[in-house]
């Protein structure tokens, strides 16, 4: 029997939609609206993340048991869960899109473990809601994998997300047009059970702003500071800038794990940001392969690469400061909002460092390491190398061995050859920067191991999960998933999944560049 303690503080101390069911409609004054997941066919568990699982007091047998798979398809509710989508607006690609909304999200409620850990139990695909606009509030197979995946797999590198509990495949299909060029087709359809403690994002904050609704807005931030930042104390103006500073701090270390494992969002729009500094809404997301800073996953995005990899940190500023515009109305002078967005600049900035200081295997970052790194970047997009395994490989780097270890990180054999004397010269320079910092061989391999992963959740290795899920054959999801489970260490029998790129899987769909379709 399933069973679990549920605390809805959201849905008990926020005003809800008076409407109920999943009609589209704008909801005003509200931030949620109850509505009941649709059911689907024939809800079957394709994995799971034991850790998650462990988390919430969940064993094997009760993961494995028919009435898990019922419930979190979408199909039964337990006691104490009270379904509902959650109002938000954003900035999508820099304009205001207005309300958007949990359009194919269904919370089931808020449970509080035996730890006294609070999570929020999210089903994504789980039907209509009245924010669905035209579309069916379903997920596909190939974007549920994907999601369940990459959400385990940033927890295991060390990056802030939200989890992913389940996958059940519905036994339904979906239609969905891929590439966007009017040839739709049905495909799978799935669930994912995601799992965080807040899902509040900057488009929460910024809808009843864009309204003029300053009530609301107060209401919001009073209950997100009460439940999700409970450390925080005072009152009024103080209290407010104190909780934005810390947002801004959050965002930006968050942001710099990103980088130094080589993630690629793909679609940083404000609905797409965490209010506690979390990895949200895993889309069309992917992994440096040879280091491009212009690169974007998203084909959406192919034409102006707003979100690209490079352009990150900077599009998190930028989006903090459009959550200081709609935070605005609640304080007298914008002077703690600025001084909230300079915490960012300056947490950016130590965080770049320190992880420059882990990557490079240094006791501390100087000004002259960061040009030192910047040096490496430049060669690094010049030749065409592989971020990951270039990385790795420093990390057991001898000088006598020149540039031999680093050979399964180059893509092109004519660029290794062009630049193989500005590499050798700048590990020469790493070389004479070793010596200086004088940190024992040992203790700086085991600092360069432990911030530069083996594994990382490359696109060409999940769309091989996903082909094989739609034949019908998950155990390639729980493969990978327990590759990703220990990203930091070597695991014999499994270098498969260490490799660079193949060369078949440069352009091939779903293997570099993703549309946003699920």
């Amino acid at each position: 029997m399933l069973a679990f303690d549920f605390d809805n503080a959201l849905i008990r101390e926020l005003p809800a939609d008076p409407e109920t069911g999943p009609g589209v409609r704008q909801v005003q004054g509200a931030l949620y609206s109850r509505v009941q997941p649709t059911p689907v066919a024939a809800p079957r568990l394709l994995a799971y993340s034991a850790e998650m699982a462990a988390r919430l007091g969940l064993d094997e047998a009760a993961l494995r048991s028919p009435e898990f798979a019922q419930v979190f398809a979408g199909n039964a509710l337990l006691p104490g869960m009270q379904p509902f989508a959650s109002n938000y607006g954003g900035h999508q690609f820099g304009h205001w899109a207005g309300q958007l909304g949990d359009g194919r999200a269904i919370s089931l409620g808020e449970v509080v473990n035996a730890a006294g850990e609070r999570w929020e139990l999210q089903l994504k695909g789980a039907g209509p809601t009245p924010y669905s606009r035209t579309a069916d509030g379903r997920a596909v197979l190939r974007s549920s994998v994907r999601e369940f995946l990459c959400s385990e797999a940033m927890h295991h590198l060390g990056v802030p997300t939200t989890r992913a509990l389940s996958l059940i495949g519905t036994g339904e299909h979906v239609v969905r047009d891929m590439f966007y060029d009017g040839h739709p087709k049905a495909e799978p359809g799935a669930v994912v059970c995601r799992v965080a403690p807040s899902f509040l994002r900057f488009g929460h904050f910024e809808l009843p702003a864009s309204r003029g609704d300053n009530e609301l807005l107060r209401r919001l931030v009073d209950f997100c500071i009460g439940r999700d930042y409970p450390q925080l104390t005072g009152g009024g103006e103080a209290l407010y800038a104190a909780w934005f500073a810390q947002v801004c701090e959050r965002t930006a270390i968050t942001m710099a794990h990103w980088m130094r494992v080589g993630f690629v969002h793909g679609v940083m729009n404000t609905d797409n940001l965490s209010i506690l500094g979390l990895t949200i809404d895993y889309g069309p997301y992917g992994w440096i392969d040879d280091y491009d800073p212009d690169w974007t996953p998203n084909t959406t995005d192919a034409g102006g690469r707003r979100y690209r990899y490079g352009a990150q940190p900077q599009v998190a500023y930028w989006s903090l400061s459009r959550l200081a515009g709609a935070l605005s109305p609640l304080f007298a002078d914008v002077a703690p909002l600025q001084d909230g967005l300079r915490r960012y600049v300056e947490a950016w900035n130590a965080a770049e460092r320190d992880t420059v200081a882990r990557k490079l295997g240094l006791r501390e970052c100087g000004d002259e390491d960061l040009a030192l790194m910047d040096a490496l970047r430049e060669l690094m997009r010049a030749a065409e190398i592989d971020m990951t395994l270039w990385f790795r490989a420093l990390s057991d780097w001898d000088a006598e061995a020149g540039l031999q270890p680093f050979a399964d990180a180059f893509y092109d054999p004519a660029k290794r050859a062009e630049h193989e004397p500005a590499l050798l010269a700048w590990l020469a320079r790493y070389r004479t920067r070793l010596a200086e910092d004088a940190l024992p061989a040992p203790e700086r391999r085991a600092r360069m191991r432990a911030s530069n992963p083996r594994y990382v959740l490359r696109n060409y290795l999940a769309q091989q999960a996903i082909d094989r899920a739609e034949q019908g054959d998950a155990d390639g999801v729980t493969e990978l998933l327990e590759v990703m489970r220990r990203p930091y260490e070597d695991q014999p029998g499994r270098e498969a999944y260490a490799q660079r790129r193949p060369d078949w899987a440069r352009d091939r769909a779903g293997c570099s560049m993703l549309s946003c379709s699920s």
